[in-house]
């Protein structure tokens, strides 16, 4: 092919038509790429979060669905104040913008109190040990109550009056107190101390007593 037929076919309508068809054709997949990413990451599109604190799940569940948002429960808590299944926190917080179908997640309020379950630190802690323990697994502990025995040794642990043991469960909100020893022996345990002297004193005792005392000393 010579270089003028090529010139030639170049600039017959036949090869622009195409041309002219294939950037429509490519111009047009871009917009519609563009256009449908957006519709579907909601580009541009912000909803502002509504309040749901201290409403019923339900009622919050629906004003959720009118929003074109999603609701989810994640966790659960206690306040004696407020009714059952009422929600007492949200994230995201009331008022911020998201985007539709983003999922809201809340707290809502328990029907009971919720329990915590007695560890085992009778007769193995000492006041620090079993303190520590208790604090972290969320008991509220009170001041402990001092009993005869080993001092800072846990003999025991009672709540509004009641000895409790390993696996009683207990409110969240009821405070528990620690029987500790108070570094003194009862009269029983002193007693038995002092009865085991040893031999050789007894009998240094004994000798003593069989000595005349008036057995006259000649120099």
């Amino acid at each position: 092919m010579t270089t003028k037929t090529f010139f030639r076919k170049l600039g017959s309508k036949y090869v622009w038509l195409n041309i002219v068809l294939m950037a429509i054709v490519a111009i047009a997949f871009v917009v519609a790429l563009s256009i449908g990413t957006d519709i579907y990451t909601h580009h541009g599109e912000a909803i502002k979060v509504p309040n749901l604190e201290g409403k019923k799940f339900e009622d919050a569940k629906k004003l959720m669905t009118d929003a074109g948002l999603l609701i989810m429960v994640s966790d659960t808590g206690y306040n004696r104040m407020l009714p059952p299944d009422c929600i007492l926190q949200q994230t995201p917080e009331a008022g911020e913008l998201v985007k539709s179908k983003r999922c809201i997640f809340v707290t809502v309020n328990a029907s009971q109190k919720p329990t915590l379950v007695i560890p085992d630190v009778v007769d193995n802690s000492s006041l620090r040990e079993a303190t520590a323990k208790l604090k972290t697994l969320g008991f509220k502990v009170g001041a402990p109550q001092y009993v005869t025995g080993e001092k800072d040794w846990v003999y025991g642990i009672v709540a509004r009056g009641k000895n409790l043991s390993a696996g009683d469960s207990v409110p969240l909100d009821v405070m528990v107190s620690l029987q500790v020893g108070n570094g003194q022996l009862d009269d029983e345990e002193e007693l038995f101390v002092t009865d085991h002297e040893p031999e050789e004193t007894m009998e240094e005792e004994v000798i003593m007593t069989e000595e005349d005392p008036f057995e006259e000393v000649v120099e």
